[in-house]
């Protein structure tokens, strides 16, 4: 069985070193994100990207370069692997020769978020963790939720009040204790913290935890695998707390590295919604960290994060590509999520949507052309959204 290569961790900011062996959340000296880092000079010797075609279908393909050191400690529901579908008359009818969904929806808990709590948990069973908690908008806490039944772990997920109901019940059904918090996401991280029972519980939040972004980085790898190992001109991302962006950022420095892709990277488009777009506002005023937006309101549950904690990696990895930001109406995304299900037969969620409507904008700009091989991220299923799939009236 391959091994990992797992090494260290450092701090995204200052660059300190923290080793990988006991369990740590943010840079103790500047209080940033960490990141695991490889030991890719060895992977470059030992791996070659032809073997990763005869492993599973999951993200567990790519365990070499994932931070679980013992393979007993994965605890796997088929996450990762998903397709790539070509969305040919959602295409024709923008102008596009080339256009592709990867569908997250296929996911265990139909989202995108099993891929980061699989290997979290994973890592977290391996340091001795048992308990664990996070604030979430849904779709992670029903993540978190299954993965904690599956380690026999306690979990604590706090959920603002109006949460889409499929995800409260999912994650009641699964085990895990609900908090419901009046509020944004925001709020309920303050309420996590403040809970008298705060002090036994391991946190799992966005990029306060180092191996959420792993499992998420498996997306950067996907692609590259599906493409043959070519990178898409441009990729466009549905951007909450914007694990998934960084994720595969990173997995294409990655890649780089092991001499297994070149150095031409796809322009990384952030996706936020009008009523909450703090990474929109950031990239617009060219700064490198975002400001808290007031009042965020959006039906697209996943998007309604006032601030990502991680918001410096974001909008580096936008500048860096030649990427950009931009938020769409709630409106507009509802239009693309009947269009695109009756063009495409793919039933987008809310997040996914609003990449979609994103798309229709940069198309008319001229941001993106014609020849662009383009992928659009569907981060879940929209079955999880039953309350938004309103038949249209006609007459």
């Amino acid at each position: 069985m391959p091994k990992s290569l797992f090494t260290q961790l450092r701090c995204s900011a200052c660059g300190e070193i923290f080793p990988a062996h006991a369990p740590q959340t943010v840079c103790a000296a500047c209080g940033k994100a960490l990141v695991a880092e490889y030991d890719l000079d060895r992977a470059k010797r030992q791996l070659s990207r032809e073997q990763f075609s005869k492993r599973e279908g999951s993200l567990w393909r790519y365990r070499d370069l994932l931070p679980v050191v013992d393979d007993s400690m994965i605890r796997s529901l088929g996450e990762g692997w998903t397709p790539l579908l070509r969305a040919g008359r959602l295409g024709e009818e923008l102008g596009l020769t080339t256009l592709y969904v990867k569908e997250e929806g296929y996911n265990p808990t139909l989202s995108f978020k099993a891929r980061g709590i699989s290997v979290a948990v994973s890592k977290a069973l391996e340091l001795g963790i048992r308990e664990i908690a996070m604030p979430s908008a849904g779709n992670a806490g029903g993540a978190l939720a299954a993965y904690a039944a599956r380690a026999g772990m306690t979990a604590h997920v706090f959920v603002p009040r109006d949460t889409p109901v499929v995800n409260i019940r999912e994650i009641k059904f699964y085990g895990a204790e609900v908090y419901l918090i009046d509020g944004d996401i925001s709020d309920c991280a303050k309420a996590m913290n403040q809970s008298a029972q705060r002090s036994s519980w391991f946190d799992m939040s966005t990029m306060k935890e180092p191996y959420r972004l792993e499992g998420k980085k498996t997306m950067g790898f996907e692609l590259a695998e599906q493409f043959g190992w070519e990178l898409p001109d441009v990729i466009i991302y549905p951007t909450g707390g914007g694990t998934g962006l960084i994720g595969m950022w990173k997995a294409f420095h990655e890649l780089e590295q092991l001499g297994w892709i070149g150095g031409k990277r796809p322009r990384m488009v952030a996706v936020q919604t009008e009523g909450c777009a703090p990474i929109v506002r950031a990239f617009k005023e060219h700064k490198m960290e975002s400001s808290f937006w007031e009042g965020a309101q959006t039906v697209a549950s996943g998007l309604r994060v006032p601030k990502a904690f991680a918001d410096h990696l974001i909008l580096k990895a936008l500048y860096d590509s030649g990427g950009c930001a931009i938020s769409v109406s709630d409106e507009n995304l509802l239009l693309e999520m009947r269009r695109a299900a009756s063009l495409e037969g793919i039933l987008f969620c809310p997040e996914g949507a609003a990449a979609v409507a994103a798309l229709r904008q940069l198309v008319g700009d001229r941001f993106i052309a014609p020849a662009d091989r383009v992928v659009v991220y569907n981060t879940g299923s929209g079955y999880k959204y039953a309350e938004l799939l309103v038949p249209q009236v006609v007459g």
